[in-house]
């Protein structure tokens, strides 16, 4: 029997990333971050100076990255090519990049095996972030979840967590990306954010991140039993 995934979807500044690494914590189970993993490849490109619309180059980097997640004390760091690039990735600078990178059918499709191969290694399960998990990469995972809130709460979300960082912005300019950002995803040809029919929707404008993590959990545990029985 495969692992048990669970896919978790939704824009940015949803609460994805903090609920996905207390739901894995919580359970047991692995954590992919598959944002991460675009936000690599982003990385790489800007490192190499390859253009976001070079396909060419793009497919000759995918062939090269080598990408691996692990915990660090409360964290889940990431690391390309041995190196933790944790922090650096996640900069506004990278986050765009990461957007455009993301638009490309052959970065898409030539990270699919490694996002399934990430999660299906699992001993239990598998808790998958992202944008298209539930509509592309696992459209029969075992618990589908789209999480959303407005765009001022997502804003200021991501505003206080660069802030805690110490990555200058102002939260104009983090709307102001986050806007093109939900434009660039939602409007792609290829695996747009879309909540798949069967996700279930959950909306944390006005809900704390913990009470998010509880209702995702009592509903996996209860589809967990579901399967074991």
């Amino acid at each position: 029997m495969r692992p048990f995934i669970v896919a978790i979807d939704g824009p940015a500044g949803a609460g994805k990333s903090t609920v996905s690494k207390l739901l894995a914590r919580r359970l047991g189970f692995d954590l992919v971050d598959t944002g991460a993993i675009y936000r690599c490849v982003a990385l790489m490109a800007r490192r190499e100076s390859i253009a976001f619309d070079d396909d060419a180059r793009l497919g000759e980097l995918l062939g090269r990255i080598r990408i691996h997640f692990q915990v660090v004390g409360e964290e889940n760091h990431v690391f390309l090519d041995g190196q933790d690039v944790s922090g650096e990735i996640r900069t506004p600078e990278n986050s765009m990049a990461a957007s455009q990178v993301s638009s490309r059918p052959v970065v898409r499709s030539g990270l699919l095996a490694l996002q399934r191969r990430l999660a299906l290694e699992a001993e239990k399960g598998a808790i998958l972030e992202g944008r298209d998990i539930g509509t592309v990469v696992f459209p029969d995972a075992d618990a589908k979840f789209f999480l959303e809130a407005s765009p001022e709460v997502r804003a200021r979300r991501r505003f206080e967590e660069l802030f805690q960082k110490g990555v200058e912005s102002s939260l104009e300019d983090v709307l102001s990306d986050q806007t093109k950002r939900d434009r660039d995803d939602s409007a792609r040809a290829v695996a747009p954010l879309k909540a798949a029919e069967d996700a279930v929707r959950m909306d944390s404008s006005s809900m704390p991140l913990s009470e998010v993590v509880h209702k995702l959990e009592d509903e996996i545990r209860r589809r967990l039993a579901r399967r074991g029985a």
